[in-house]
């Protein structure tokens, strides 16, 4: 895990040799049981493979992405492969906020800051921008058989205040356990909300082309209302007799039907952001698992919501593990399921969330994901 006393350490990290290869350098990570085992690379600071035991006992790689990792970077379509997302995850509404927050700050007035738009032909921020953290060169800082933390400067980057420094920790543990956090520390007030946007097919490819007849479950009754740019509108919808609930675990695919528009216009499936009912720090508040491979996943995090997104734009050569490059990556072949914040609360003064960190109140992202089978 990622403590503050690592915002404090001697070493600069700037200072740290890097790989030849970087910052598209491989780590791989194995846990003593041999349960689970997890690449990485360090733009991005990047999960690019996963591998996991199915219930025969057989690892599958059960993340997409790319067999040339350099696409992460000139891939256009940029689908966003298992990456660190900020300094902002989700969406900005015309990537545009003030400091202190107000619903519609002006365009020109004080303390209002602009990112560059690039969602909904520019009506909207994405990701941090044009070149958020996914695609930023991350340092090495410190590694071994089990662990590895990323080093990352965004420098008032894509036009948000001040600096901040970030530190991404990756460790496997034995009994199929992945854990990710990011310590976040910041020399003015900047909004900072993150995201590690893992995509999920728990099948690998195998018996299945897509996540439809994955088993999900969301421990939550609320859903942010959102508009046709996915900007949130400001109420919630309850999830109760509607297609957004998965409190008692269900088929992705069970109400198929009653999706078309939730994604936005001309779009079937998810793309929305679920509040937790609760803390899921101890309690998954995300499961997921497929009765083909016997794979589950149990996710718990400190973070009160979660975007789940079924991915419907996805058009991207396969990895070969997954049979491609032949084939592609298509609408519903994965499951993005990002633990984040509320989303664009920083615009949205209604919710009293506070996402704006400074020195002295530093920002933290924790996450765990648990393996195991199911009959």
């Amino acid at each position: 895990m990622v403590h503050a006393g690592f915002a404090a350490v001697a070493t600069d990290p700037s200072t740290i040799p890097q790989a030849p290869d970087w910052p598209f350098d491989v780590t791989t990570l194995t846990a003593p049981d041999g349960s689970i085992t997890a690449k990485f690379v360090s733009f991005g600071a990047t999960m690019t493979e996963l591998w996991v035991k199915d219930r025969d006992g057989k690892a599958r790689d059960i993340i997409l992405g790319y067999d040339d990792n350099t696409k992460l970077l000139t891939d256009p379509a940029h689908p966003v492969f298992n990456p660190i997302v900020g300094r902002y995850a989700n969406r900005i509404k015309n990537g545009t906020f003030s400091i202190p927050i107000s619903a519609n700050p002006p365009p020109n007035g004080p303390n209002v800051y602009h990112i560059p738009t690039n969602d909904h032909d520019g009506q909207d921020t994405l990701h941090g921008g044009i070149y958020g953290w996914d695609r930023r060169n991350w340092t090495v800082f410190e590694k071994s058989q089990t662990s590895v933390t990323y080093f990352h400067l965004d420098a008032a980057d894509e036009g948000f205040p001040g600096n901040v420094t970030a530190y991404a920790t990756h460790s496997v543990e034995s009994g199929g356990i992945l854990h990710t956090t990011v310590h976040a520390s910041a020399t003015e007030k900047t909004p900072i909300m993150l995201t590690q946007h893992i995509y999920w097919n728990l099948d690998a490819f195998q018996g299945s082309e897509n996540i439809l007849q994955h088993t999900l479950h969301v421990d939550s009754s609320r859903v942010v209302a959102v508009d046709g740019d996915a900007i949130p509108t400001g109420p919630f919808i309850d999830v109760e007799g509607t297609a957004y609930d998965f409190r008692t675990p269900r088929a992705i695919g069970a109400l198929w039907n009653d999706t078309v528009g939730l994604c936005g216009p001309g779009c079937q499936g998810y793309d929305n952001c679920w509040i937790y009912d609760n803390s899921e720090e101890e309690v998954p508040g995300v499961t997921l698992w497929s009765d083909i491979s016997g794979i589950r996943l149990d996710i718990t995090t400190n973070n009160p919501a979660v975007q789940v997104y079924t991915g419907y734009w996805l058009d991207t050569p396969r990895k070969q593990v997954h049979g491609g490059p032949s084939l592609n990556y298509t609408k519903w072949s994965a499951v993005a399921i990002e633990q984040e914040g509320y989303i664009d609360a920083i615009n949205t003064p209604e919710w009293h969330v506070d996402q704006i960190y400074y020195p002295g109140k530093d920002y933290y992202w924790d996450t765990t994901y648990k393996f195991s089978t199911v009959d």
